[in-house]
């Protein structure tokens, strides 16, 4: 796998994973507020995206090479490490998993406050335009939080050479969920989460590793082509812990390659959500 293909994919199984918990409440905000409040807040957190990223920018071209290259490791590291904790825990029954399903009915509850009678002409109450408000700031919340989460991502894969398909691998994973959600009027619960943290997480600990030595001055035997040793250590590594979590089972890792487990899976957790 060539580095522009590692990048770009890295890159998109990123964006995926926030995307995923964005959609959850801007669905719930516009099904239960409408459109208008779920537009504006969106609106706004991503004008405040593009500003933050066109101001950072020039910030991060700025550094020299090598201290961009060892800040840029240690931001993935810093990622991957705890995306592939998550997968972890949750592989072996230490957290529970993310059930979008009961995410996106939680929110629509949060958000679906009694709407009150119009007064006459059709005017809407203050209390209604209360709760549109707060929506729309939940909206804009969530957009900006996750998106400058990807943001980094996409700064920290692309560095100085790769910034292009990072960028592209990030909107392609923003764009696979928002289809995927707009087809299916509902989050992308079939998505195997779990899976898809796992994996994101060691090819952004791999990238985070392969940056720092070469800040660092250190010559990877066979250059790019160590990524893919890299990405094999850390999925061995993390299989390891879940097999040791659960106590030597030989299918800790099974749910790493096939789906996520359906609501309802009789899998009780053995510790709070991580």
């Amino acid at each position: 796998m060539t580095s522009a293909a590692a990048v770009f994919l890295a890159a998109l199984g990123a964006a995926v994973v926030e995307a995923l918990e964005t959609a959850v409440i801007l669905l719930a905000i516009k099904h239960t507020r409408g459109l208008k409040p779920m537009l504006l807040g969106m609106g706004a957190g991503l004008a405040v995206l593009a500003t933050l990223i066109v101001l950072l920018l020039p910030l991060v071209q700025s550094i020299p090479r090598n201290s961009l290259y060892l800040v840029l490791g240690l931001l993935l590291l810093l990622f991957g490490a705890g995306w592939l904790r998550k997968a972890v825990l949750r592989s072996a029954g230490r957290a529970r998993r993310h059930d979008f399903d009961a995410e996106y009915s939680t929110a629509r509850r949060d958000f679906a406050a009694p709407k009150p009678e119009g007064r006459a002409g059709g005017d809407t109450k203050p209390a209604d335009r209360v709760v549109d408000s707060i929506a729309a700031m939940a909206a804009f919340k969530a957009v900006l939080l996750e998106g400058l989460e990807v943001a980094f991502v996409v700064l920290a894969l692309g560095g100085a050479e790769r910034i292009g398909e990072a960028a592209a691998g990030a909107l392609a994973g923003c764009v696979l969920v928002a289809a995927g959600a707009y087809a299916l009027r509902r989050p992308v619960s079939r998505i195997p989460d779990n899976a898809l943290k796992f994996w994101t997480g060691v090819m952004l600990m791999a990238f985070g590793t392969y940056w720092i030595a070469n800040g660092l001055n250190a010559a990877w035997p066979g250059g790019e082509f160590a990524l893919p040793a890299l990405v094999a250590f850390y999925a061995a590594l993390g299989g390891g812990m879940i097999r040791r979590l659960r106590g030597g089972k030989t299918d800790a890792t099974s749910d790493l390659v096939n789906s996520a487990p359906q609501t309802g899976e009789p899998n009780t957790p053995r510790g709070p959500d991580a």
